[in-house]
């Protein structure tokens, strides 16, 4: 198996294609048919698999108590800055 930190070269073509070299795709869990999700982050290229993200996702909320809404908390607190600047 390579090493996390290996570095490889990929070569971006004319149509904006690149191919992710069959050690990596192996090292990250890659196959084919894999639905990936890119981002810019510090000018960076980041690639995930929307399955991971889900699970960092789930992890991060996992701690929310049970019958909590964010969306309600949010609309909540929309609501009263709406009304501190109507009072304004």
């Amino acid at each position: 198996m390579v090493e996390s930190s290996k570095q490889m070269e990929v070569h971006l073509d004319r149509q904006g294609r690149l191919v992710i070299p069959a050690a990596l795709r192996r090292l990250l869990g890659f196959e084919e048919g894999d639905v990936l999700v890119a981002r810019a982050e510090a000018g960076r290229l980041i690639l995930e698999k929307q399955e991971t993200i889900k699970r960092r996702l789930k992890a991060r909320f996992s701690q929310l108590p049970p019958g909590s809404s964010l969306a309600a908390e949010l609309l909540a607190e929309r609501r009263e800055e709406a009304k501190r600047e109507v009072g304004e």
